[in-house]
Order: structure tokens, then C-alpha cells, then sequence
């Protein structure tokens, strides 16, 4: 059991600390955010303070770390602040959902948040820092690299590899055997059938507006 300070103290932490109170043994003593970003003395009843002064209060040698941060700036804002609590000598642990598949026989990199309805099928590798949302499928062989979110109902298929820093949007398809450039942007609902280039942006057609009400139609 690890005494755990969240970084954040917007929805993400909130939910982390709803996981890591309800699904684990670890216990929450504190949340923390940078002080110019501080804005309340407390987050969910628990003490709320500034990152900068962090070391103070709750020491390395006796406390654990998670940062629980958007996609913000294609992951970086959350890398950043993962490696500092790194490079104060934090041990940055994961949450790995009792409610998910998690097949793999490779264990999960740190700072990774894999929620519920996950299906992480054999032969899988996750990096660092990695956020897996409700309701993936990763399929086998394949790796997600350092730092990538990935939101909601995506299917990656099989033996594909995602670079660092990717943000892959809800109800994406992968086709197998597809390497996905780091820092590559896919859009809600897009499919991608082959190889993507560093920083590429993929956006799918989005649903037309039909020119009948919904009462017009025959159904």
C-alpha cells in the first residue's frame, strides 16, 4: 500500500482518486498542482498544495506519486510534470483497473492510467505514462509507446506500433500491422488504414445534416 499524492486537481484527479480509493489499497493523503494554478486550500476533502513546495509536506522516502493530467499540448504538459516528480525522487506509480482484461504478460509502464472495459490482449507492451479510457481494445503485439492517450471504444488491431506522444480519439479504428508516427493526432471516429507521419492530424468526414425531419422518415 503506497500514501499517494495526486498532481491535478481538475476532473482527471478526481477520477483517479475515485479508482485509486475504490480499486486499490493505496491511500490518497493529498493532491498538488502548481502554485499559480492553486486555487482552493483542499480537492475532494484532502489537502491541496503547492508542487513547489511539495517535498516539505510529503517527503519522496515516505510518499508515492501519480499525475493525473489531460492530453493537453499533444501529452507533454502531463510528461513534464511525470518527469519531475520523477527527478524529485518520487516513485510515480499506475492504476490498472480490477474491471479491465489486462492479458499481457508484460508488465505496465509507470504512471499509466488503464480504466475499466479495457482489453489488453497477450504479447501487448505499454510505455510510460501511457492513459488507456473506458472500453479499449489493444490488440496482440502490439506497443504503445511513452506518453500516448487514448480515449474511448478505439480498436487498435493487431501488431501495430504507436509512437510517443499520440492522441487517438474516441471510436477509432487501427488496421493491424500499422506503425503510428510520434505525436500523430486521430481524430474521433477516424480509420486508418496505413502508416502515419510525425505530427500528422486525421480527421474523419463528419454526418450530414439530412434534409427530412425525423418524423418524415419511414421507419
Amino acid at each position: 500500500m503506497a500514501n499517494l499524492i495526486i498532481f491535478g486537481a481538475g476532473d482527471i484527479a478526481r477520477l483517479a482518486h475515485f479508482y485509486f480509493k475504490t480499486d486499490t489499497e493505496h491511500e490518497v493523503v493529498a493532491f498538488t498542482v502548481d502554485k499559480a494554478y492553486r486555487e482552493a486550500d483542499e480537492c475532494q476533502g484532502l489537502p491541496l498544495v503547492d508542487f513547489e513546495n511539495i517535498t516539505d509536506t510529503y517527503p519522496p522516502s515516505e510518499y508515492q506519486a501519480f499525475v493525473a493530467l489531460s492530453y493537453a499540448k499533444m501529452n507533454q504538459v502531463r510528461t513534464e510534470k511525470y518527469l519531475k516528480c520523477k527527478e524529485l525522487g518520487y516513485e510515480v506509480i499506475s492504476y490498472v483497473s480490477s474491471r479491465c482484461s489486462y492479458l499481457t504478460e508484460h508488465p505496465v509502464g509507470e504512471n499509466c492510467f488503464i480504466l475499466e472495459d479495457n482489453t489488453v490482449q497477450p504479447f501487448v507492451k505499454l510505455g510510460d505514462n501511457v492513459t488507456l479510457w473506458s472500453g479499449n481494445h489493444i490488440g496482440h503485439d502490439s506497443t504503445i509507446d511513452d506518453n500516448c492517450f487514448i480515449t474511448s471504444h478505439v480498436v487498435v488491431s493487431g501488431n501495430c506500433h504507436i509512437g510517443k506522444n499520440c492522441f487517438i480519439g474516441v471510436n477509432a479504428t487501427l488496421r493491424n500491422s500499422l506503425t503510428v508516427a510520434p505525436f500523430t493526432l486521430i481524430g474521433a471516429g477516424a480509420i486508418i488504414m496505413k502508416d502515419t507521419n510525425e505530427k500528422d492530424v486525421y480527421v474523419p468526414e463528419r454526418a450530414k445534416l439530412f434534409k427530412k425531419k425525423s418524423d418524415e422518415i419511414e421507419m
